[in-house]
């Protein structure tokens, strides 16, 4: 078996504009859904107060200090780096004509620190937040308003960096929204099945119509989608469970089902008539559809069960998603189970399913670092658990997975998107910053770094 990753695998990191940039009122930027959270409200604003949302207003300070951290990356010999425009630094309410100068010229800053070190930018175009402007004037992407908003400001992203920016994404695990339908469509999270299933119509659209306007406008530019890789086995091989494991499942892969091949399949025409829900879908809708993507994207976690038994689904709560915990595996400080080899399944699965390469953008372990005496962070658990799951790569390249690279979660420490806090750690450098937003903000390189860097320079080979 060959141990090397190819030559042209793309190595990296992935962090998101809302997760690490701070400056969150500066260089005209707006206020953005994820500004608020968690304690905004739909429809209205919230007292900023010290604290959990306050947090964010520095997050980890990349708006300034970004020199440092790409050079950091660029140590541990990254070719690519993952991260996010953010929305409100371009068009600060949202539905404005002309986007923000100083916003787009920020992002020409970052990239062209990028391109010092030869790291190749994916951008993501929404992760996780939107103006708050769109939600409070139409009511998030319940509007069809929305769609013509964010098709302005992809327009506007790719006239502006089309020279600098060639890997392109829509939307960040945009399936999430059937969870946590403020944080993925801005609508209130008592949202009905239908209002919520309409919002996500129009992103779709919206997604659609940007690979349309990527196509024309970036040469050779690639636009691919983001799933969040919710994979679920059936916990015991009952026909029933076997059955509700396949619909569940098709609930988050119908997005990219849709994606990629343009239309939505049967299996959602008969959900939608079980639930008596009529999506608005019109003929123009029909062929922005057909504006299909490049390449599939996801982020991988863990895996999930599902059972039919009411007397067994006994479900964990893990995050956002609720999952029958699997026996067979164990779980991290979050309950997030841990399972290397459904990673190469679900790769296996989406490459049957699409026959189109694959980028995994997301996939790491938080958990509790200590800082020793020494200065030092022993994350040996970090490096088992990313060992594991390249080694599982690499037999799914083995098994013919055409696979474009590889992104960890938060190479350098940043703020939870849902909590706000700093204690659940994914980096490779540790941030001094703890959840009541104390600490000097100082870089320092842990054990994984240097792992990280070995993993890179060998293309792979010296995992265990």
């Amino acid at each position: 078996m060959n141990t090397r990753f190819p030559d042209n695998f793309l190595w990296g990191g992935a962090v998101a504009a809302n997760q690490v940039e701070g400056a969150h009122q500066q260089g005209g930027k707006g206020l953005s859904t994820s500004d608020l959270q968690p304690n905004g409200i739909f429809g209205g604003r919230v007292e900023r107060v010290p604290g959990d949302a306050g947090i964010k207003d520095v997050a980890i300070d990349f708006y300034h200090r970004f020199p440092e951290d790409i050079k950091l990356f660029a140590e541990m010999g990254f070719t690519v780096l993952r991260t996010s425009i953010a929305w409100t630094r371009i068009f600060p309410q949202g539905d404005e004509q002309s986007p923000n100068e100083e916003g787009l010229a920020f992002y020409d800053r970052l990239f062209d620190e990028m391109a010092k070190y030869q790291i190749t930018p994916l951008v993501t175009l929404s992760h996780y937040e939107m103006p708050v402007g769109l939600v409070e004037q139409y009511g998030g992407w319940g509007s069809r308003t929305t769609i013509d908003c964010f098709e302005r400001y992809a327009r506007a992203v790719f006239s502006r960096y089309q020279h600098k920016v060639k890997h392109w994404l829509t939307f960040n695990e945009i399936n999430m929204s059937l969870h946590a339908p403020y944080t993925g469509v801005g609508l209130a999270e008592e949202s009905s099945e239908a209002e919520i299933y309409q919002a996500i119509h129009h992103q779709l659209v919206a997604s659609a119509r940007a690979v349309k306007a990527c196509h024309q406008i970036v040469k050779d530019g690639q636009i691919g989608n983001m799933l969040l890789g919710g994979l679920l086995y059936p916990l015991s091989c009952r026909p029933a469970d076997v059955m509700e494991t396949l619909q569940q499942n098709r609930e988050w892969l119908f997005f990219g089902d849709v994606q990629v091949r343009g239309y939505y399949p049967a299996y959602m025409r008969r959900f939608f008539a079980d639930r008596n829900i009529t999506l608005e879908v019109s003929e123009q809708d029909k062929q922005d559809l057909q504006h299909t993507i490049d390449y599939i994207s996801f982020s991988y976690y863990m895996t999930g069960c599902v059972t039919t038994n009411e007397e067994e689904n006994q479900k964990a709560r893990g995050n956002i998603l609720s999952m029958v915990p699997n026996p067979h595996l164990a779980s991290s400080d979050w309950g997030w189970q841990i399972d290397p080899e459904g990673l190469r399944i679900l790769m296996n699965m989406l490459y049957d399913r699409y026959q189109k390469p694959l980028f995994i953008v997301e996939n790491g372990l938080g958990a509790k670092d200590k800082v020793e005496a020494d200065g030092s962070i022993q994350d040996d658990y970090r490096i088992q658990y990313l060992n594991d799951h390249l080694v599982q790569v690499r037999e799914a390249i083995e098994d013919g997975v055409e696979v474009m690279g590889y992104t960890c979660w938060g190479p350098i420490d940043l703020v939870s998107a849902s909590k706000a806090e700093f204690s659940k750690r994914y980096g490779f450098i540790y941030v001094d910053r703890d959840d009541q937003g104390n600490g000097t903000l100082a870089r320092s390189r842990k054990q994984s770094f240097y792992w990280y860097q070995q993993v890179i320079r060998s293309h792979g080979e010296s995992l265990k």
